[in-house]
């Protein structure tokens, strides 16, 4: 008794075409857990309350661009990666000036940008404009810098201060209604908390990997299109 063994249809054509479809579950995944990862990450910036702006630095590619392929690979990353790194260490991370003096925080009573347009700092805070900045020590190496002779502007409808505008020639005369009003706090250093978990979003990006390889290879053994 003979036996004979026939393939029919094109091999060739049978093994490409599941090599394809491989190569696109691997890509299909790929983008999947990219997007995962980096809408991860969005939302600890945002929930941490650092901004949209911060949460939008974080971007993302999959590699190879344009094409699918088995070994496919994505890339989760920010483009403000120094700001990143520091609020990724969390407890501990101490920031210093770089001058070897203090760090200026300003108060929501100091104005947003300063003379050049540029964020306010003490360099360029418009002393022409609101008076002279004054040095007050504090205990523990700390100080502050305030602005004598302001006066509040209160709001007619709701009675809250709105803000400071230096004193008129005559308030500063009489010396009715004036106050000091503390522009920055300098502090020698500060400690910033922790604001993203990068290795919890690794992990669990690598979880939701091979959960999206297992839905899309169980679509090719059924036979999905």
């Amino acid at each position: 008794m003979q036996f004979g063994l026939a393939i029919r249809g094109n091999l060739r054509a049978h093994m490409r075409a599941e090599k394809l479809a491989l190569a696109t579950a691997m890509t299909g995944a790929v983008d999947e857990t990219v997007a995962f990862a980096k809408e991860r990450l969005r939302n600890q910036t945002t929930g941490a309350g650092l901004g949209s702006r911060l949460a939008k630095s974080w971007r993302s590619y999959r590699f190879p661009r344009g094409a699918v392929s088995m070994g496919a690979a994505g890339n989760v990353f920010s483009k403000a990666d120094r700001i990143v790194a520091a609020f990724s260490k969390g407890a501990g991370e101490a920031i210093r000036s770089g001058n070897g003096f203090y760090l200026a925080i300003p108060t929501e009573a100091a104005p947003k940008r300063g003379d050049n347009r540029k964020r306010i700092s003490p360099s360029n805070f418009p002393e022409w404009k609101l008076g002279p900045l004054r040095f007050v020590p504090l205990p523990r190496g700390r100080g502050m810098l305030v602005v004598d002779n302001q006066r509040a502007s209160i709001s007619r409808k709701t009675g809250q201060v709105r803000g400071f505008r230096p004193a008129s020639k005559r308030a500063r005369e009489t010396g009715v209604g004036l106050t000091t009003v503390i522009m920055f706090f300098l502090v020698p250093q500060v400690r910033l908390k922790r604001a993203f978990n990068v290795e919890s979003v690794q992990r669990s990006g690598d979880e939701f990997l091979l959960r999206a390889l297992e839905r899309r290879f169980k679509l090719i053994d059924d036979g999905a299109p």
